[in-house]
């Protein structure tokens, strides 16, 4: 077998390019940006969740899935309520702060209590973007953008499998 340099270099810079990506990766999910929840966590394994969730619930809720715009229970739901967190019941956003941001996906431009949600930087599939979490089961909930509307100027982009709708009585 004939000794080859520059596959050996480029097989050393492959594993050091993914290496450092990964580390990468690895950082940016570990940053959390507003750790406020003062309440207690709850903190179950992945087989607890996935004997209590659906699969797609699992996908999106533990795996940090999404999904299809216009698709979801929510997106158009104009009713009066609260929408609390599908894994935990944790509440989130008051049907009042949710607003028409035409993406397909629920959007509110405030939560019901800052403390309830929270986020940490998301670098996946080449962007740079702040994923929102419940503060209480760290389930992924969707995205904010600062594209929304006054008074906050934010979008928080949610998954409606994410959530639980309660309409007021």
């Amino acid at each position: 077998m004939k000794f080859n340099p520059l596959l050996i270099l480029g097989l050393f810079i492959s594993t050091s390019l993914f290496q450092s990506c990964q580390a990468q990766v690895e950082k940016s999910e570990e940053q959390v940006i507003e750790p406020k929840f003062n309440g207690e966590k709850l903190d179950k394994s992945t087989k607890e969740w996935r004997a209590e969730l659906t699969a797609d619930e699992f996908h999106v809720l533990r795996e940090q899935g999404t999904e299809r715009a216009f698709t979801g229970e929510y997106w158009d739901n104009h009713e009066v309520g609260t929408y609390s967190c599908r894994a935990c019941g944790l509440p989130l956003f008051p049907s009042s702060t949710k607003f028409e941001s035409g993406t397909g996906w629920p959007s509110f431009y405030a939560a019901l209590d800052e403390n309830n949600v929270g986020l940490k930087n998301d670098n996946s599939y080449g962007m740079n973007r702040s994923e929102v979490v419940c503060n209480r089961c760290e389930s992924h909930l969707g995205h904010v953008f600062e594209d929304g509307p006054q008074p906050t100027g934010l979008r928080y982009c949610m998954n409606s499998i994410s959530l639980k709708f309660e309409a007021d009585e």
